[in-house]
């Protein structure tokens, strides 16, 4: 490398501390973890050791090189890991905080006609070559369909269509003892949060919808809809969600699930077996509006598979709704999926760190999360020119004063080089001609101005 590259990649690496600081200042990072529980206790600040492992994925070191074998710290390894696993550390709350921040941020350039949508979905997060990690269960990935040992990171996103946030999640073991490889090693006081979060590991993740919602809706996140894949489409689900937004999910034939229509209850394939269908090659086949055994009504809409000859069933519970945006709507739903690419591929969620402790667990997902939120608010802030604020607005009339000038001053410069070009004008009648041009731009300029005043005055009287 020669010395022209280090000094951009130098560059390049001061710009990120620079926006790094600065998303922890406009934040408050050191503050949301002081109201978190998650204080100095000794030695060295929070807010160092937070940044110090916040920042390994974008040095592209993992934690034992960054933080483990790295002696320029002011800290040893076991502040990092004690930072991690303090079974006080109330990460939820900190994530929360933090999202709700960013998402205010957010509304304040989105259109308020703009749908914003909650959505549901899991993850594997894999330890498979663990043994003795806390609570460490055999999970089974509807990816690979295979079993593996690891947990399922269930979680709630935020989205208004450009921007997806992570807003809560919990790392689920299994429900079953017998699929737990490991139990809880931890005696813990059965009023911390390592305690709680351990009691919520070990329940089925349906039983955490209705709680999470709930705590996101009290925080003040506001959303229209609830999105989720067909894994969550069980009518006891769309009718406990129901009751606090609308919810759109896959559908899914499940042979003990059954749709009302005409009297009868059908499974899903025998309900679109009966239905009519639209001719051709039509996006969308067909659509009903049917019930559920809980007696709640819902839409189901057929959609057409690009790849396959079969259909893909999308389902609402807000009957109201036309059908194309029953389907643009869930369509919103994909952002989840790049975030977990995001965190695994790129922000290390799964291998930087080998802990054992699921405290340590939970608070490293929650830093990595954190990452993410930081990605999406740069990627925000960067591209999107009304985070410029009343700088942006200046700049637009400027520019459109600035147009109008400029294509008058173009037109006349062409026309007037075109006629010394021909030579069929003397200097004298070329000064004329632009004289007149000018005047009578004036005149038109000065009428329409009267005539705006006009109005103005007609107006307020």
């Amino acid at each position: 490398m020669n010395i022209t590259e280090k000094f951009q990649v130098q560059q390049e690496i001061d710009k990120l501390d620079i926006k790094i600081a600065n998303f922890i200042k406009s934040f408050r990072i050191g503050t949301l973890l002081n109201k978190n529980g998650i204080r100095k206790q000794r030695g060295v600040k929070p807010l160092k050791l937070f940044n110090a492992i916040f920042i390994l994925p974008f040095y592209g070191v993992n934690f034992s090189r960054g933080i483990v074998q790295n002696g320029n710290l002011d800290f040893k390894k076991d502040a990092a890991y004690d930072f991690l696993k303090n079974p006080r550390h109330n990460w939820r709350c900190f994530l929360l905080a933090l999202v709700v921040q960013v998402i205010n941020f957010f509304c304040t350039l989105t259109d308020e006609k703009r749908e914003k949508v909650f959505i549901f979905d899991d993850s594997t997060y894999d330890r498979n070559r663990s043994k003795v990690v806390e609570l460490l269960a055999w999970i089974h990935d509807h990816n690979t369909k295979r079993h593996l040992k690891g947990f399922k990171m269930l979680t709630l996103g935020w989205s208004d269509g450009i921007n997806f946030l992570p807003v809560d999640f919990v790392l689920c073991s299994s429900a079953k003892k017998e699929k737990r490889i490991q139990g809880i090693t931890k005696h813990l006081d059965k009023r911390t949060c390592g305690y709680k979060r351990r009691m919520e590991a070990i329940v089925k993740s349906t039983q955490h919808l209705e709680i999470m919602v709930k705590r996101a809706l009290r925080r003040g996140i506001k959303a229209d809809y609830i999105l989720m894949d067909s894994w969550f489409s069980f009518p006891a689900n769309l009718y406990t969600l129901g009751k606090y937004l609308p919810v759109i999910c896959m559908a899914k034939d499940m042979p003990k699930v059954f749709y009302k229509y005409d009297g009868q209850w059908l499974r899903l394939s025998r309900l679109y077996s009966k239905l009519k269908k639209k001719r051709g090659k039509a996006k969308i086949i067909a659509s009903v509006v049917t019930e559920t055994r809980l007696g709640q009504k819902v839409k189901i809409v057929f959609v057409r598979h690009r790849h396959k000859r079969s259909w893909i069933p999308i389902l609402s519970t807000d009957i109201e709704l036309p059908d194309e945006e029953i389907v643009r709507i869930y369509g919103k739903r994909w952002d989840i999926e790049v975030f977990f690419k995001m965190m695994k591929h790129y922000l290390n969620l799964e291998r930087e760190v080998q802990l054992r402790d699921y405290d340590g667990l939970i608070g490293h997902v929650t830093i990595a999360m954190s990452r993410y939120v930081f990605l999406v608010y740069e990627q925000r802030h960067s591209e999107d020119p009304r985070t410029l604020g009343s700088l942006f607005y200046a700049c637009i009339e400027e520019l459109q004063d600035l147009s109008l000038i400029e294509a008058l001053q173009r037109i006349i410069s062409l026309a007037i080089d075109k006629i010394r070009a021909a030579g069929i004008a003397s200097e004298e009648i070329i000064n004329a001609i632009l004289e007149a041009v000018m005047s009578s731009a004036i005149d038109m300029l000065k009428n329409s101005q009267r005539l705006f005043q006009n109005n103005t005055i007609i107006t307020i009287c």
